[in-house]
């Protein structure tokens, strides 16, 4: 199954929250992300070397939310003030704890500037 398509707008200077629910099947059930691990990364094209954001479980921008199938994603407003970027791309990535990788979404990502300073 590919990717979700979602198109991600962090404002500037503000807290960026995103939480998704993957579900799967006929009815749609939640997957189960005991034991998995996420990471996301946004660059400027999928060709460049550059990472403009990060967010990982293991940097606590991502949280899984177990058998609720629930991925929450978090970058703190002082994170989100200093970018200096507009517009990137960004995958998604989870990984089961048998090694097996899940490209969950995939997408753009803009930046509203911020105003009030």
């Amino acid at each position: 199954m590919p990717a979700a398509k979602l198109k991600l707008s962090i404002d500037q200077g503000a807290t960026f929250t995103k939480t998704v629910t993957w579900k799967t099947g006929k009815p749609a059930l939640p997957v189960d992300l005991t034991g998995c691990t996420a990471r996301m990364q946004v660059r400027e094209t999928i060709q460049s070397d550059d990472v403009l954001l990060e967010l990982s479980t293991t940097d606590g921008r991502i949280t899984l939310g177990g058998t609720a199938g629930t991925v929450n994603l978090r970058v703190e407003a002082a994170d989100t003030a200093i970018i200096a970027w507009k517009s990137g791309v960004y995958d998604l990535e989870i990984q089961f704890a048998d090694g097996t990788v899940r490209r969950l979404l995939s997408g753009s990502v803009t930046v509203s500037p911020e105003v009030t300073r």
